[in-house]
């Protein structure tokens, strides 16, 4: 049976784990808190984050870290981008390990991609390293609603073998061997889904909505093109599939952030409220970062950026970004 080690029990973290489980591996998360993992393996739930959804028996909890990885043909890392490297030098892993990313973010001061500081600090080549990405709100997931997903890796052979373990009735995963397209996608539409989450919260409409979404996804693909990405990744699930249900599903933690800030909640007062973390509230930055260090042209990330860090209002915003001045599309 095909062992598989998660490392983090966030709702996406713990959806994917019972995705791989239930398609069949022995599964196992790594969590830090003693009594989230006893409830793991005594309801077979997990309260804090996927309450009153059952997890199959053969997916279990520990809040031992080296153990978790210890033997595991996949490791899953599922924890929040800004903090990977430093859960990576918890751990050694095994030579022959395929370390999976989850996560969909650019690292602050280094503008690497998630897969870029996994090869730095665990020190494997960039063929063990595979990439899941695509619409995967962890909710409906979780529930057993059919979804779709990309397996990113530049061994094609190594993004099969996880394709052939993730495949269930109700998840099915494409290969792709693009891995900084379906990184990119997956870091820049939270920044994309907080400007549109900011439109809803305005109370603009859906051409509103639809304008920041096409808009933002030619900035993902300039971005990507710059870095060398195949232009039609962003046409499917890890680009357009994913930038559609992140900017308009209410299950959405970068969309509903961006909602409360368009209707008059501050960053302090969001930020007190110690909500599950919004990806695009930290990676904006970077993401904008990284496509200064290109010359790359992203209104819409930058705004976000200003808004986010240096007190631009969304009203301000949209004054902004409309008095532009035009030109071809």
């Amino acid at each position: 049976m095909t062992r598989v080690a998660v490392l983090g029990t966030g709702s996406w973290g713990t959806a994917f784990g019972k995705v791989l489980a239930d398609a069949g591996s022995d599964v196992q998360l790594w969590a830090r808190r003693r009594e989230l993992v006893d409830a793991v393996n005594s309801t077979h739930e997990n309260p804090d984050y996927l309450p009153g959804i059952a997890l199959p028996h053969n997916l279990t909890a520990t809040d031992d870290a080296q153990a978790c990885v210890e033997g595991a043909d996949f490791v899953v890392l599922a924890v929040p981008s800004q903090s990977l490297r430093d859960n990576l030098a918890r751990v050694s892993f095994d030579d022959n390990s395929v370390l999976v990313s989850l996560m969909k973010g650019v690292e602050l001061g280094t503008t690497k991609r998630m897969s870029e500081v996994i090869c730095e600090v665990a020190d494997v080549p960039l063929e063990r390293v595979a990439v899941v990405t695509g619409p995967n709100l962890a909710k409906e997931i979780a529930s057993g609603q059919p979804a779709a997903a990309v397996v990113a890796c530049t061994d094609i052979a190594v993004a099969e073998r996880l394709q052939a373990v993730a495949l269930t009735r109700y998840f099915r995963p494409y290969t792709n061997n693009d891995v900084v397209g379906c990184e990119l996608g997956g870091a820049v539409k939270n920044v994309i889904a907080l400007a549109v989450g900011m439109a809803e919260g305005m109370g603009f409409g859906d051409n509103t909505k639809a304008s920041l979404i096409t808009r933002g996804l030619a900035e993902t693909s300039r971005l990507g093109l710059a870095l060398g990405a195949d232009p039609m990744t962003f046409m499917g699930l890890a680009g357009l599939g994913d930038l559609v249900a992140t900017c308009t599903s209410p299950l959405s933690r970068n969309r509903t952030f961006g909602e409360k800030l368009g209707q008059g909640q501050t960053m302090q007062e969001l930020l007190a409220q110690k909500m599950q973390t919004a990806e695009g509230v930290k990676s904006c930055e970077s993401i904008f970062a990284l496509a200064t260090k290109h010359d790359v042209d992203m209104p819409i990330t930058a705004h976000v950026v200003r808004l986010v860090h240096e007190g631009l209002t969304p009203v301000d915003m949209v004054r902004s970004l409309m008095g532009r001045d035009t030109k071809s599309e």
